[in-house]
């Protein structure tokens, strides 16, 4: 019982960071210490399915809850006190590297390792200058059905891969204010198509990233490090002035001692 509600709580801070556009998901997934679990559980789903199916039953349900319950608190916040709440979630993201760097396993470090680095840090700088409103269109049909399905296979990448924000992906698609009008409003014949490209999406990525970690683990979280330090330039909200510089310092430091004492727990 104690396990079921731990992922149900991990689960609402997950969905919690996910309204948050420019925070990642999956970057709190591995804060948490539940990341390598939800990427295993859905990759190898049907080699224990019972246990899997509980897991991301529990993560999922909490991450509705934190989505749907707390959305309008934190949004209220966000608004009211915008700087010090972006650098607190700086400071979260920041806390979350120590840790990350442990897992690559790497002692001695190179030059090729710096690469990998980049690589994960180009690739959210990238998509970045995509074009906005890249998949909006005017009427619904069988093309724009198969454009919703690709736009979903996009978003799974951001959900799977830390650093890289959802929900910042729905903004540049031009498709976040479609989306949330449709959940609010149970539009099926746009959710429909956008859900399977998302489960599709979440299936490869999943596979494909556990192989890699398997295989290669420090090489791959050196480049998750590159897109989580990506995410940093989302989030940075802007330099604070006058007594703003010291509250935003404050939340700054709550935020990573915070994360930094969480993921120390789940080495």
């Amino acid at each position: 019982m104690k396990k079921s509600v731990m992922n149900l709580l991990k689960g609402v801070a997950i969905g919690l960071s996910m309204l948050i556009p420019g925070v990642s998901g999956g970057t709190m997934a591995i804060i948490l210490g539940v990341y390598d679990k939800i990427v295993h559980a859905v990759s190898s789903f049907l080699k224990n399915k019972k246990e899997n199916a509980l897991l991301l039953i529990q993560i999922g349900l909490g991450g509705v809850i934190g989505a749907w319950l707390l959305a309008g608190c934190l949004s209220s916040v966000v608004a009211a006190y915008r700087k010090p709440m972006m650098f607190l979630f700086l400071g979260a993201i920041l806390g979350s590297i120590p840790s990350l760097v442990k897992k690559t396993g790497i002692k001695r470090p190179k030059p090729i390792h710096a690469v990998y680095f980049l690589t994960g840090l180009s690739i959210v700088l990238v998509l970045s200058f995509l074009p906005e409103r890249l998949f909006q269109f005017s009427k619904m049909g069988a093309f724009s059905f198969f454009i919703l399905m690709f736009a979903g296979i996009i978003i799974a990448v951001a959900l799977v891969l830390p650093g890289i924000s959802a929900s910042y992906m729905l903004v540049m698609l031009g498709i976040y204010d479609t989306v949330l009008y449709a959940i609010v409003h149970f539009n099926f014949l746009f959710l429909v198509p956008l859900a399977i490209g998302t489960i599709l999406g979440v299936l490869l990525t999943t596979r494909l990233l556990e192989r890699a970690m398997d295989r290669h683990a420090g090489v791959t979280y050196l480049t998750i490090i590159g897109f989580v330090a990506g995410s940093l330039l989302e989030v940075f909200p802007g330099i604070p002035a006058g007594i703003e510089i010291l509250v935003c310092a404050v939340t700054l430091l709550i935020g990573f001692f915070v994360i930094f004492f969480l993921s120390g727990l789940n080495d």
